[in-house]
């Protein structure tokens, strides 16, 4: 039931996605330097929500939160298609950047309070695959509708937007109203509140932060910053050529996510999230490529090959990581544990772009892939520490089944019986 309405969900997202700057700076006339104020806004709302949200879902449950966040979503959304002010816009950014920053946490605790450890791995990433095509579609349809001489067709799209989380709202209303509720304390739990500094400081946790902040520094940070901006400066494509790249990127995700899972299921996911590593890595220098050829068919074909192979980075990070940390995480802190996470991913988010600007603004392309390329080494290496630093079962790895010693009367093991 879960899984029945992610793509619907995101084809709003995938709807308003790539014309935030066009609707604001176009259609609502702010400045580009205002509307990058404005989308900096709102992952810093994201990261101010992330906090409190933890200890909610950890006191309420996952499920009365994530009524909130819909709700929050459609109220930002519908607000957003109307502000006509910088008073109103800015309130309206604010209430979806601290949606989305609850949104994670909660979606990550709501999802491991229904679904067994055995698979959770395999719903993240069918999750994941829903997902992309949800935004691809939405992507298509919002180019088909956008029109900036007409301000209805955008109105229209954020409204599309907000009403795509209605069937997930209705979901959580009234079929999967039993679920997700709060987890109690164990009794030989700690009486006190715990911190979040408690959290940081629990066997392995900082190590895994530390692992899903490298991971978002050279991945999605860089995707939907770095990228375009080494591919526009310096491998010089046109915008066709990169609109073109990250349709490659989304159709790569939907055709291989679960032939992914099959091949990656019972493996140690660290060992998937190091291998994911020299993936990535092998995707900056294609990029990075890119740059020896500027403005030519091969530059455009790098950079479409860049995205295309990082997407394939993408589905092996998917199934592991979040899985990996809802496995390390207590019943009873989830909420906690996948806040955290959710700010590792918020502060890489907002520190990727600015190291991607300032050096491939200042023409140095070359030490820009060299970063990226060195941070995913160090990605690598750091999911073979935490090896060492989890148990088995969190790893991915599951305990054989005990040998059946019973036999029948025959003395034949049941299992080699006919019939």
């Amino acid at each position: 039931m879960l899984l029945s309405v992610v793509a619907f969900e995101f084809i709003g997202t995938g709807l308003v996605l790539p014309f935030w700057v066009v609707y604001l700076h176009e259609l609502r006339g702010y400045s580009l330097g205002v509307v990058g104020l404005l989308l900096a806004w709102m992952s810093a709302a994201g990261v101010l929500a992330a906090a409190p949200a933890g200890k909610l879902i950890d006191r309420l449950g996952p499920r009365a939160v994530m009524l909130g966040v819909l709700a929050s979503a459609m109220a930002g959304q519908t607000l957003v298609a109307f502000a006509d002010n910088i008073v109103t816009t800015t309130l309206a950014i604010a209430i979806i950047g601290a949606g989305f920053g609850m949104g994670w946490p909660t979606s990550q605790a709501l999802i491991s309070s229904v679904v067994p450890s055995a698979i959770r791995a395999r719903y993240f990433g069918m999750n994941f695959s829903l997902l992309n095509l949800g935004i691809g579609i939405g992507g298509i349809v919002g180019g088909l509708v956008a029109n900036v001489d007409h301000l209805w067709s955008f109105q229209l799209m954020y409204l599309g937007d907000a009403v795509s989380h209605l069937p997930s709202l209705f979901l959580v209303l009234v079929p999967l109203r039993h679920i997700g509720g709060p987890e109690p304390v164990p009794e030989d739990g700690p009486t006190d509140e715990v911190t979040y500094l408690q959290v940081f400081r629990a066997p392995a946790m900082r190590t895994v932060c530390a692992l899903f902040f490298v991971s978002a520094f050279v991945g999605y940070s860089q995707l939907n910053a770095g990228l375009p901006a080494y591919a526009r400066g310096i491998g010089e494509v046109s915008t066709r050529a990169l609109g073109l790249a990250f349709a490659a990127n989304t159709l790569v995700i939907v055709v291989l996510q679960l032939v992914v899972l099959q091949r990656i299921e019972g493996r140690r996911r660290t060992r998937v999230i190091a291998g994911m590593g020299v993936v990535w890595a092998f995707s900056w220098l294609l990029l990075g490529a890119s740059g020896l050829v500027p403005g030519t068919l091969g530059a455009t074909l790098l950079v479409t090959a860049c995205a295309s192979v990082f997407a394939f980075g993408e589905t092996l990070l998917q199934p592991t990581i979040p899985a990996l940390v809802n496995d390390l995480a207590p019943d009873h802190l989830r909420g906690r544990y996948n806040a955290l996470s959710s700010l590792m991913f918020s502060l890489a988010f907002a520190g990727g772009p600015v190291v991607a600007s300032f050096l491939v603004g200042r023409d140095l392309g070359w030490v820009y892939i060299g970063v990226l390329v060195g941070g995913c080494v160090l990605l690598a290496v750091m999911a073979l520490r935490v090896e060492r630093r989890i148990p088995p079962h969190v790893n991915g790895v599951r305990e054989p089944e005990p040998l059946v010693a019973a036999t029948t009367s025959t003395g034949t093991p049941p299992d080699r019986i006919s019939g």
